[in-house]
């Protein structure tokens, strides 16, 4: 995959400085598990065979429409690889929302999600929102997680669940859209109590080539 230096990423959504909120999002999970198919087809509609795996951590960025406001979605692909999760794990906090994804074909990625979701509470902000995603569902002749253990997993992390496809183009939308909502639940509810967070969020404006760490991002 190219790296966030490349111009391919340049697209009018970077540049577009029209928009009523931005949100960062994460999807993170084990290696080959298809995050960067996901990514692609939401933000590009595109799908390759071809695996190429992460190095560190790239983006994308697609506005989309949601009850009546523009929100500028950050989206940030990372590398499943332990020996990226020290740069991974910078990028967490001010994340606002994460695509917790494993491989329904593959049961050491479904493990793995218990860790990840502790990541996710260590490096995060607290109101972080989080939906696990079980990718590869036009799979399921080579399916060995079970539809009911992904759900059952999810009610007990506290998780939205979906399962989706990259490939056939199942649920891609649905996932982003449902985390764009609840962030925007979850940023209504506390909008009362803490009203300068919303001008935070509402006023921050993206840059092209975001610095290496954006660990001071208040997104």
């Amino acid at each position: 995959m190219a790296s966030v230096a490349d111009p391919r990423y340049g697209n009018k959504d970077a540049s577009d400085q029209n928009f009523d909120y931005m949100f960062k999002l994460l999807i993170i999970g084990n290696s080959s598990v298809g995050k960067t198919s996901f990514l692609f087809r939401y933000a590009d509609d595109t799908f390759s065979q071809a695996f190429v795996s992460t190095v560190g951590i790239d983006f994308k960025v697609k506005t989309v429409c949601r009850n009546d406001k523009r929100v500028k979605l950050q989206i940030w692909d990372t590398a499943g690889q332990e020996r990226y999760r020290t740069i991974t794990t910078a990028y967490y906090r001010g994340a606002m929302g994460f695509i917790l994804m494993y491989d329904i074909t593959n049961e050491e990625s479904f493990s793995a999600v218990q860790d990840w979701a502790t990541q996710i509470k260590t490096y995060s902000w607290d109101n972080a929102q989080v939906i696990l995603v079980g990718n590869k569902c036009d799979m399921d002749e080579e399916r060995v997680v079970p539809l009911e253990k992904g759900k059952s997993l999810a009610d007990q992390l506290g998780f939205d669940y979906f399962e989706v496809s990259a490939k056939e183009n199942i649920n891609v939308r649905q996932v982003f859209e449902r985390l764009v909502d609840i962030i925007c639940e979850k940023m209504s509810e506390s909008i009362v109590s803490e009203p300068s967070r919303n001008s935070a969020v509402k006023n921050m404006r993206l840059t092209d080539h975001p610095p290496p760490l954006q660990q001071n991002c208040s997104c």
